[in-house]
């Protein structure tokens, strides 16, 4: 199979007074994979014990920061379910802030996923990453994993992650998916989060992906040539400096 290859669509959002606010449907969003999910969190959590909240950052009242960090991966979990379809994870709450008070702890991680999701753009945007060489190769995959890479040592306590989503509670999200598929999707990511990713890892994580499967020698390669990319190394940096 060919290199699969797509020009750069731009992420359409709004941000105005630090709230992103959804466009319709139709719009196509590039998002942090997993690991950099769970490192954005880890950095939100920060926040609220050195700052606490305002007017602008309101945490959910009795915040569970592990049925937030469920929340927080979940959206993805239409990579290994092609019955959930993305607008139902992705298109979730509007507008996007982080106004988590009349939330679950699991829907203020979900809410801050797609927060994330789209702050990031604005980053990577702010600075030009996607004029970059292999920034757009297959459909933006190969940043997203090249960031966890990145990311993975920012966060200290994978063991605990990686026990806690091995055995998460079954949360029904109302999108559809079945305790089978939600506790197989939180086993594949603890999987991938025991160390730090590297090619072997990152192939195995990719390769439960069903749609991505066939394009993962290609995307392996490009994850390579944006390794060797300094420029781009320092922005994909820039992105955990910048998100909250």
């Amino acid at each position: 199979m060919g290199r699969v290859r797509t020009a750069f669509i731009p992420a359409v959002f709004i941000f105005f007074e630090n709230t992103l606010y959804l466009l319709p449907d139709t719009c196509y969003f590039f998002m942090a994979s997993q690991i950099a999910h769970i490192v954005y969190a880890r950095k939100y959590f920060d926040r609220l014990e050195i700052a606490g909240k305002d007017e602008k950052n309101i945490p959910p009242e009795n915040l569970d920061r592990d049925e937030f960090l469920l929340g927080c991966v979940f959206p993805d979990i239409r990579r290994i379910d092609p019955e959930v379809r993305r607008r139902d994870t992705h298109l979730r709450f509007d507008p996007l802030d982080l106004d988590f008070s009349k939330l679950t702890s699991f829907e203020s991680g979900w809410k801050f996923h797609l927060w994330c999701d789209m702050r990031r753009e604005e980053i990577l945007n702010k600075h030009e990453f996607y004029s970059l060489k292999h920034t757009t190769d297959f459909y933006n995959q190969p940043a997203k994993i090249l960031e966890d890479e990145l990311v993975y040592d920012k966060y200290n306590n994978w063991e605990k992650i990686v026990n806690f989503f091995n055995n998460p509670p079954y949360i029904d999200a109302g999108v559809g998916v079945s305790s089978e598929t939600f506790h197989l999707w939180y086993a594949v990511v603890a999987k991938y989060a025991e160390r730090k990713p590297d090619d072997k890892s990152m192939r195995i994580f990719l390769s439960k992906q069903p749609k991505i499967i066939a394009i993962v020698n290609g995307l392996m390669e490009s994850v390579e040539a944006l390794r060797k990319n300094k420029k781009a190394i320092v922005i994909l940096d820039n992105v955990l400096e910048e998100i909250i």
